[in-house]
């Protein structure tokens, strides 16, 4: 629920859909009949479905293009016989129905996981290897011509086109929710504190697709909750909230907190909103500590939250540090051509030497030397006291807007994180990762307190979930949340989303300076 991530920021909540419902039966009244479904819950479901058949649509086509172009390049290049013909028709149609089935079985549009978070994502890139899995298995058995051309071509070129429509469709969908469309109206209820809280989590990602029409309190006030220069009215008490939902056609109800000795409040609730509420969320700050190593085992009826402890070695970390390495390798050897332009400006800027060498603390408190395009004078250092004053930034940080020891050049570099790529070689010879917590100075390490030095616990990053979510704007406490959220959450998926965000910060740079 957030994503960037991905992760919906406020936190991954649980999920619990009222029951489908039945419709009338001969227009009779019936005692107790089961709920139906009103036009809130209908206009709801109504543009999931137009959004979704935009979605299937555009697979439809990506897939039947990807796996005939492959075909007739076989056909055009491989040289098969007139005896091969037949396979040349059959594989690629047995290709296209097992890639588009597979999507449709695994859920890979399902309405909860469109618009926000990795989870659309890996549900793609998992039913394309597992379709094609089952065509290599036939392979095997029944030495079909023409689906190795489909494994070698059609699989890579298809799965990333895939992925890019759906991140093209996912675009079109935010831009739609920022106008108020394709969004669900819901009512936070619970405590005001909590209700605050989650509040200030929605308006801050802005992208999950919920549109707060009010809020239910538990204590009584009828004073709305301020968040920012806003005001969320109270439109019911926590008892009433299924009939207010019904009224002003809310479809979402999110619980920020429930009331105390009321354990069958969850359930009541649900059965409430069955034909009002498409879905029920429950938040909790549990996620904030455990993200995505929560899960949920319901054992002899009793609901059980698992909570994976998180472990900083083993197989995981050897398939980082193999993608860092063939990332940091693949970087160097493509911005070689761009070093000598870069390093040629800043030595006609200023003089001094064209890299800057740093002591940085990496994992486990060890030392290393971060290098870096220099972007100040050679006397920055010697000039930092003196500007002690004037530091902008929160915590041990020290950051300027307008730092007189940074070049002309020097403010380009910064601006498009170009200082940054020698870091390429610290992450080669394993000081770094490509993804991390932001490398800290070691006079930052000793103002270090209780679990901040968690932060040490992995390889700081060239990037990270601090550089993509504002970096230097970030307060202190923020930049402490994200880099802990990451060290004990992070996934190779995650990874990839974070690099592909810092691509975009790069090209349109907020909090670089």
């Amino acid at each position: 629920m957030t994503a960037i991530d991905d992760v919906r920021v406020f936190a991954p909540p649980i999920h619990i859909a009222p029951a489908k419902v039945g419709h009338p039966t001969n227009g009779r009244t019936v005692a107790n009949a089961a709920p139906r479904i009103q036009p809130g819950l209908e206009q709801r479901r109504l543009w999931e479905r137009r959004y979704l058949r935009r979605l299937r649509v555009t697979d439809t086509v990506i897939v039947l293009a990807t796996v005939a172009s492959t075909a007739f390049g076989a056909v055009a290049f491989s040289g098969l016989t007139d005896a091969h013909l037949p396979n040349v028709i059959r594989v690629p149609a047995l290709t296209a129905l097992t890639w588009l089935v597979v999507l449709a079985i695994m859920n890979t549009r399902d309405a909860r996981i469109m618009g926000a978070g990795p989870s659309e994502y890996k549900r793609v890139a998992h039913a394309t290897g597992l379709a094609f899995g089952l065509l290599a298995i036939a392979f095997v058995i029944f030495q079909w011509q023409g689906v190795r051309f489909q494994l070698i071509f059609a699989m890579p070129i298809g799965l990333v086109a895939l992925l890019i429509g759906r991140w093209s469709w996912r675009k079109w969908l935010l831009a739609k929710r920022r106008l108020g469309h394709y969004a669900s109206r819901a009512i936070v209820i619970g405590s005001r504190k909590e209700v605050r809280y989650v509040l200030k989590r929605l308006e801050k990602d802005g992208q999950l697709g919920y549109i707060v029409v009010g809020t239910a309190i538990d204590d009584g006030r009828p004073d709305g909750v301020v968040v920012g220069r806003r005001t969320y009215g109270v439109v019911s008490n926590v008892g009433s909230v299924a009939s207010v939902a019904r009224e002003i056609n809310a479809d979402t109800i999110i619980v920020a907190s429930t009331p105390r000795n009321d354990p069958g409040f969850i359930k009541r609730l649900s059965w409430q909103l069955e034909g009002t509420a498409a879905e029920l969320i429950l938040s909790s700050r549990l996620a904030d500590v455990a993200g995505p190593r929560i899960s949920l085992r319901p054992v002899e009826g009793l609901p059980l939250i698992h909570v994976r402890i998180p472990t900083f070695e083993g197989g995981p970390h050897l398939v980082k540090r193999a993608f860092d390495i063939a990332v940091s390798l693949i970087a160097l050897l493509s911005i070689s051509a761009l070093a000598p332009l870069i390093a040629l400006a800043i030595k006609i800027d200023s003089r001094g030497p064209v890299f800057f060498r740093q002591l940085r603390v990496g994992r486990d408190g060890r030392e290393f030397r971060m290098v870096k395009f220099r972007s100040m004078k050679t006397t920055a250092e010697q000039e930092l006291a003196a500007l002690l004053d004037a530091n902008e930034g929160s915590g041990p940080l020290f950051k300027m807007k307008a730092d007189p020891r940074v070049t002309r050049v020097g403010r380009i570099l910064r601006k498009f994180s170009l200082d940054e790529l020698p870091q390429f070689w610290n992450v080669l010879v394993g000081d770094m990762s490509i993804v991390g917590p932001r490398p800290p100075l070691p006079s930052e390490v000793t103002a270090y307190d209780g679990h901040v030095f968690r932060r040490l616990y992995i390889k700081p990053g060239i990037t990270g979930l601090w550089q993509v979510s504002g970096r230097s704007d970030l307060s202190w406490e923020e930049s402490v949340k994200l880099d802990l959220r990451y060290v004990e959450n992070w996934s190779l998926t995650q990874d990839l989303i974070i690099m592909w965000r810092t691509v975009k910060v790069m090209l349109q740079p907020s909090g670089a300076y």
